[in-house]
């Protein structure tokens, strides 16, 4: 059976290498958009979804085994995404400095007769207490762009966490664990 990764996120290549499979990567141009209101675990799932058929639903893809992920990181109930900029990014690190978050990463499997196996991983991450400086450093190496809350947890980011509770990877944006456990589950 074909497996295609419905990411165009390097990090979630990575992190599926780590299993073993072989797979192909084809990214999904699914809307992005959800009411503003929606729980955001409940959000990552949606468009984990959303990715995920869009790709299986592709011609090319008919048949295969398609897997989509997003990643939100909620801090108080407000959902931080990808930054837009650089302003955008220091907002969302000020407000996660010496607070946790959680990190939730929706996942969907959808099989080659188009049934969606979903789930949703949640991991607490702790920030330090950050100065001014430390953000606008971290800022300026342009590492936050393109990441979930603005920072990445296995790069610079890493400095600014003092424990999490739960998966890792999850924060990265694939728990890789949990998710080949739903795979063996279904194939």
């Amino acid at each position: 059976m074909k497996l295609i990764l419905a990411s165009g996120s390097p990090r979630r290549r990575e992190l599926l290498e780590l299993t073993g499979l072989k797979f192909d990567v084809v990214t999904s141009d699914a809307d992005e958009n959800v009411p503003e209101d929606t729980d955001p675990g409940v959000a990552a799932l949606i468009l984990s979804e959303r990715k995920a058929l869009a790709v299986a639903n592709l011609e090319k893809c008919k048949g295969s085994i398609v897997i989509g992920a997003d990643t939100i990181v909620s801090l108080d109930g407000k959902k931080f995404g990808k930054p837009k900029d650089a302003e955008d990014a220091y907002r969302m690190l000020s407000a996660l400095s010496d607070r946790t978050h959680t990190v939730y990463t929706g996942v969907a499997i959808v099989n080659s007769d188009l049934t969606v196996n979903k789930f949703v991983e949640a991991t607490e991450v702790h920030f330090y207490p950050l100065s001014d400086s430390q953000i606008r450093d971290y800022i300026a190496t342009g590492e936050y762009s393109d990441k979930a809350g603005g920072y990445a947890i296995q790069g610079g980011g890493a400095v600014f966490i003092s424990g999490i509770i739960g998966d890792y990877y999850n924060v990265m944006g694939l728990p890789i664990g949990r998710l080949m456990q739903e795979i063996r589950k279904i194939h």
